[in-house]
């Protein structure tokens, strides 16, 4: 061999050599950047964006063009909320439906016909959207809230009968999150103590507890069709029932007290009443939605239960449990963070850090009791008429009592619906960042 080609021999595999060096640091680089928390420099697990939210189709505006051009927009006249209202009971399950202008009003009208009045009480859960308060406070009732299982993220019922007083008329638990109650239990304390039962499913569109949709156990069942819903149309809402009675007085209150079915008088204006109707363009948008809900529905059941399985793993991170034989539809999904198990680091750094990954996040609900608006209302000259200045204070010291939601609303963090219909795959970058952030969550902590 001459010297020439050793020499080039030589050099060939020299650099080779460093070409398989520089391979290597690359991807020694590339992991370390990988297993590096974005929020510390490194690379974020999730690149790509979310499914966004809501959804139009150019397929669904005919029929809503059809319904502007035709003039009849006002329930009076025309056929949309009629039609939705016969679709979405038979999808439910439920005798009868009415719609309403959106989930606060269905509230209102619904504890309307149930009697609630000027003075009642009504036990609902305190960890909800604030519209379960106002709803009640609407009738000059008190929200007496009843205990958060910090298991389910719902009512506790072992909290809700030492929460009973001689002035309770109903109990509103509120399937919070698309998460089911744990029904049997509290229909069984409201029918012990001849209380009315209202269930808030305004988060609940097609979630069921034991073989029965939410929204069709209690005496009537609520729903809203605001924008972030998953069945949305702006505003809107829904009441539910299996009582003829019930749902045609629902029907007289919510259009100023004009007479329905079997509910009517011997002159036109012989009940009260308010305006609390949908819209034809609302109801049109509504229907042409309810196959894409069943369907969307399926696919945020799957992912979540793929995320699930991946969480239970990661220590410190608790999901919620359902009551048995039940299935929620996940508005948000939610778990319980535990901050001893990721080095001391706080919630709020958490989610930074998830944020800086690419998974959207939130806290979710706080301890909305002491933000001032229970205070406001027993405050006012018309609660100190209805209720002793003894009662007042018991209530409001009441608040301190409520350990289960405390825990909750300190330790929950939350994705929007949204995310669960992404590619599963997408869905396991949530699990991915998670066990990145708990591995160094020391550094994280310390930064």
């Amino acid at each position: 061999m001459s010297v020439r080609n050793s020499r080039r021999e030589f050099f060939g595999r020299a650099a080779g050599a460093l070409a398989t060096v520089s391979l290597f640091q690359k991807r020694a680089m590339g992991r370390s950047a990988a297993d590096k928390p974005a929020l510390l420099g490194g690379s974020p697990v999730h690149t790509g964006s979310w499914p966004r939210w809501p959804e139009w189709r150019q397929a669904w505006e005919p029929r809503i063009l059809q319904v502007l051009r035709s003039g009849q927009w006002y329930r009076g006249s025309g056929e949309q909320v009629p039609r939705f209202e016969t679709a979405y009971a038979e999808m439910l399950g439920a005798k009868r439906c009415l719609a309403t202008a959106s989930g606060t009003t269905a509230l209102i009208v619904g504890m309307y016909v149930l009697d609630v009045d000027a003075g009642d009480e009504v036990i609902v859960s305190p960890f909800t959207f604030i519209a379960s308060y106002n709803a009640i406070l609407f009738h000059k009732a008190l929200p007496v809230l009843a205990d958060t299982d910090p298991a389910t993220l719902t009512m506790d019922p072992a909290s809700i009968e030492s929460r009973i007083t001689e002035r309770t008329r109903a109990v509103m638990p509120v399937h919070i999150y698309g998460m089911p109650c744990d029904m049997d239990p509290i229909m069984a304390i409201a029918r012990k103590h001849g209380l009315a039962v209202i269930e808030d499913a305004c988060q609940a569109w097609l979630a069921e507890y034991r073989g029965k949709k939410c929204g069709t156990i209690g005496d009537l069942g609520c729903f809203s069709f605001q924008n972030s819903k998953h069945l949305p149309s702006g505003e809107g809402g829904a009441i539910t029932g299996n009582s003829d009675d019930l749902i045609d007085r629902a029907s007289s209150f919510h259009d100023c007290g004009r007479p329905y079915g079997n509910f009517k008088g011997a002159r036109p204006n012989f009940t009260r009443g308010g305006n609390f109707r949908m819209q034809h363009f609302q109801a049109a948008m509504l229907l042409q939605q309810l196959d894409k809900l069943r369907e969307d529905t399926v696919r945020r059941r799957e992912n979540a239960a793929r995320l699930s399985a991946s969480l239970k793993e990661i220590p410190g991170i608790l999901p919620a449990r359902l009551p048995e034989n039940s299935q929620a539809v996940w508005h948000l999904y939610p778990f319980r963070y535990d901050a001893d198990k990721f080095h001391g680091l706080p919630r709020e750094k958490f989610i930074k850090a998830m944020r800086a990954e690419g998974i959207p996040c939130l806290t979710g609900y706080q301890e909305q009791y002491f933000d001032g608006l229970l205070d406001e209302a027993i405050a006012s000259r018309g609660f100190k008429r209805l209720f002793s200045a003894r009662r007042l204070k018991e209530y409001r010291d009441s608040f301190q009592e409520l350990k289960g939601n405390r825990q909750v609303c300190g330790t929950i963090v939350a994705m929007t619906q949204n995310l669960l219909l992404a590619e599963p795959t997408d869905i396991d970058h949530i699990g991915e960042a998670i066990r990145k952030i708990q591995a160094h969550a020391a550094e994280l902590a310390k930064a």
